[in-house]
C-alpha cells in the first residue's frame, strides 16, 4: 500500500472518530470532521488507484520489451 494512501486512511479514521465524539457532545463541529473524512477517503482511493495504474503500466511495458 502506498504511504500517502495509508496516511490518508489514518486521517480518515481519526476524522470519523472525532466526528462521532463531536456529535455525541452535541457540537455541530462534527460536520467539519465528516467533510474531512470524506476528503481523506477520496485521497486514499486516488493514491491506491494511481499506484495500481503505475504498477500495471510497468508490467505492460516490461511484457512488450
Amino acid at each position: 500500500m502506498p504511504r500517502l494512501a495509508l496516511y490518508a486512511l489514518v486521517v480518515c479514521a481519526l476524522a470519523v472518530v472525532a466526528a462521532v465524539i463531536s456529535f455525541a457532545r452535541g457540537s455541530w463541529l462534527g460536520v467539519v470532521w465528516v467533510l474531512l473524512a470524506g476528503l481523506s477517503s477520496n485521497m486514499a482511493w486516488f493514491y491506491l488507484r494511481k499506484a495500481k495504474a503505475t504498477r500495471d503500466a510497468r508490467r505492460a511495458a516490461g511484457a512488450t520489451s
